[in-house]
């Protein structure tokens, strides 16, 4: 016995919506990022030099933080 089909097309429009909400989700989590690393390098740079020796990091390596940080 064969299934019927149940597939159908989208609604005019739905496709185009789905792209937006899928844009402004990566806005968001682009901002997020941007603000998490942007803390993450405040809080190192308050450290003291002999701090950051300890985690092994210099002054020069807060400006070139990877990403994911």
């Amino acid at each position: 016995m064969a299934l019927a089909p149940n597939t159908r097309p989208a609604p005019f429009g739905a496709i185009a919506t789905l792209n937006f909400v899928n844009l402004f989700e990566n806005v968001v989590a682009s901002v997020s990022n941007w603000n998490a690393k942007r803390k993450t390098q405040n809080i190192l740079a308050a450290l003291s030099d002999r701090e950051l020796a300890d985690i092994g990091l210099s002054r020069a390596d807060l400006d070139n933080l990877p990403s994911h940080f």
